[in-house]
């Protein structure tokens, strides 16, 4: 990464292959988030398989969200997750089929439904949030708590500022 922006070829790049104007922190930020991003990804699939081997992936953050927010309505969940109703309302069909989530009359409106973990389903996915805890926290001994707390605080800061953005 510490290309002398001096010695540039022909093409415009530096002497690293990079194009010339490129700020490199930005750079690094944006590999470092890609690979992140993959990780993750590939381990919302492993954890989807935990909790049952027929859960899909996409919908394992309906369940954190329920796990974390309670019962909620389909709408509600549609619009925190940025998917239309008939995608929500196939991925919470997928979800009830397996018993992992259940719909109930939404005690303010009679009219609305609320869909909410089942006692299996919270417990399938309490185990396996334990676990990921367990795994984050060996994979980060050899950091000082504060650096794991700055790294909270940092993607937490990031993370609110997307939302503020999405709005």
């Amino acid at each position: 990464m510490g290309a002398d922006v001096h010695n540039t070829g022909a093409d415009g790049t530096t002497a690293d292959g990079e194009p010339m104007g490129v700020d490199h922190v930005f750079l690094a930020l944006e590999r470092e988030l890609a690979v992140f991003l993959r990780r993750a990804r590939a381990s919302s699939g492993e954890l989807a398989r935990e909790v049952h081997p027929d859960l899909e992936p996409s919908a394992y953050g309906l369940l954190v969200r329920l796990a974390d927010a309670g019962a909620q309505r389909a709408t509600d969940l549609a619009g925190f997750f940025g998917v239309g109703k008939a995608t929500m309302s196939r991925q919470l069909h997928a979800l009830e089929k397996l018993g992992l989530v259940a719909r109930e009359p939404d005690p303010a409106d009679g009219r609305a439904v609320l869909v909410r973990l089942t006692d299996e389903g919270s417990d399938r996915f309490t185990r396996v949030r334990t676990g990921r805890r367990a795994q984050y926290a060996r994979r980060l001994a050899s950091w000082d708590r504060a650096e794991v707390a700055e790294l909270a605080r940092l993607l937490h800061r990031l993370n609110a500022e997307q939302e503020s953005d999405e709005v």
